[in-house]
């Protein structure tokens, strides 16, 4: 008898689908104090704030703190309020980016700094910073206040060290990994450990929620770091090369600077001090982090963080809330395809 064979349906591709219909009545409970707490008689500050926050971004940090909250099966409305300070941190620092990297495209559209200048796009980012802490305030746990103001000073401190590594080819992966476990991954962390304190779970449940956050911030930063040499504007909604032009260190020319010759690290080092930043000099940047495998080997890490991020979730019961955050890991390493 001859078998039948059956051909193997195709895996889809990873999405924030998942999540997004687990958090989609909370979020909008979240969008609801993020429109309230925005709000100034400065007009200003909400146009500029609104232009950032209404400006396509996917909401996926106040959707961790959302998806964790279900995994734990919490029932309470806590997590709102904090949801929208763990976005009012990140569009603050935001904004304070866009100024410092002289940014002039985010999410497809044009920065706040390039339409209303520098100025104004940096204290409505302070004013932004100011309403999580009034957030954090108001939700009256010292424990969450520590997190989240904890996390918000690990980012100033990242973005500082980021700027003192610029430009220096001679960074080194492991403080690599330090910039950005501070500037992007301590955001994640804190966005899921809040969680588990306002669901009242123990100290294993906050530290389990805090490794999945930060293994998921380092493999998002990884990939990041990996498309600017390898999307466009149109895919990544900012300029394509931007990291190139920055001279920003990153991973791919971490990678391809210690494996090159002696003529490709003088490439490096032109180009990242700024003397070699034209389309064609893109191109050979391009070339030399392909013949390096610099950005197959980012990504490759980035899966390793990832599946150190899903095995974080191990000991949570299987369900619809634990696949949403295993398939968000498996979507932020997707990207890079």
């Amino acid at each position: 008898m001859t078998a039948t064979v059956f051909p193997l349906r195709p895996r889809p591709q990873p999405s924030m689908t998942a999540l997004v219909a687990l958090t989609q009545s909370g979020l909008t409970a979240v969008n609801h104090v993020i429109i309230d707490r925005m709000q100034s008689p400065v007009s200003l500050i909400p146009e500029l704030a609104g232009h950032l926050i209404a400006g396509g971004g996917k909401r996926l940090r106040p959707m961790l703190t959302l998806g964790c909250a279900a995994l734990l099966e919490y029932g309470g409305a806590r997590h709102y309020k904090l949801a929208a300070a763990v976005e009012f941190i990140h569009t603050a620092t935001l904004l304070h980016d866009d100024v410092v990297d002289a940014s002039g495209l985010r999410r497809g559209k044009a920065t706040a700094n390039r339409l209303w200048g520098n100025p104004a796009s940096v204290l409505v980012g302070d004013f932004l910073f100011s309403r999580s802490f009034e957030l954090m305030v108001e939700d009256g746990s010292l424990k969450v206040l520590k997190i989240l103001s904890g996390a918000a000073a690990i980012i100033a401190e990242g973005e500082v060290a980021q700027l003192t590594a610029q430009r220096n080819v001679e960074t080194s992966e492991d403080r690599y990994l330090e910039i950005i476990t501070a500037k992007t991954a301590a955001l994640f962390a804190a966005a899921c450990q809040i969680a588990a304190v306002v669901a009242e779970r123990d100290t294993a449940c906050e530290a389990a929620l805090e490794a999945y956050g930060r293994n998921l911030g380092i493999a998002f930063q990884l990939i990041d770091d990996a498309i600017d040499y390898v999307s466009d504007a149109e895919t990544m909604g900012k300029d394509a090369g931007d990291d190139f032009r920055d001279g920003k260190i990153t991973l791919p020319v971490i990678l391809a600077y210690a494996r090159g010759g002696d003529a490709d690290r003088d490439f490096w080092q032109r180009a990242m001090s700024g003397r070699a930043v034209g389309a064609d000099d893109l191109a050979t940047a391009q070339r030399l982090l392909s013949q390096s495998h610099a950005i197959a080997d980012t990504v490759a890490r980035a899966r390793h963080y990832g599946a150190r991020a899903i095995d974080a979730l191990a000991g949570f019961p299987k369900g619809p809330a634990r696949e949403a955050l295993t398939e968000t890991v498996e979507f932020a390493i997707a990207r890079a395809y």
